[in-house]
């Protein structure tokens, strides 16, 4: 049976960096999900929170809108 979280239990590998990559550009979860939903990605501030705490799966799709979003590599962002 397989397990797909990380080790130490998240649900997502991205989510630390989105927290601090937002806290860099000094705006709210409320704010990134604007920003988000500019680039065609329906998610709330809700969403945001549980990405960032690692309680929820981020699709691929999302994370290519997060790097553009953040102006970051997909690498930076998973990583």
């Amino acid at each position: 049976m397989f397990i797909n979280k990380t080790a130490e239990g998240f649900n997502n590998l991205c989510g630390k960096n989105i927290a601090r990559f937002r806290a860099d550009l000094k705006i709210s979860q409320r704010e990134l999900a604007d920003r988000m939903q500019l680039v065609g990605i329906d998610i709330d501030k809700n969403a945001i929170q549980r990405i960032e705490c690692g309680k929820r799966f981020v699709t691929d799709i999302e994370i290519v809108a997060f790097a553009k979003v953040f102006q970051k590599s997909l690498s930076e962002l998973l990583r």
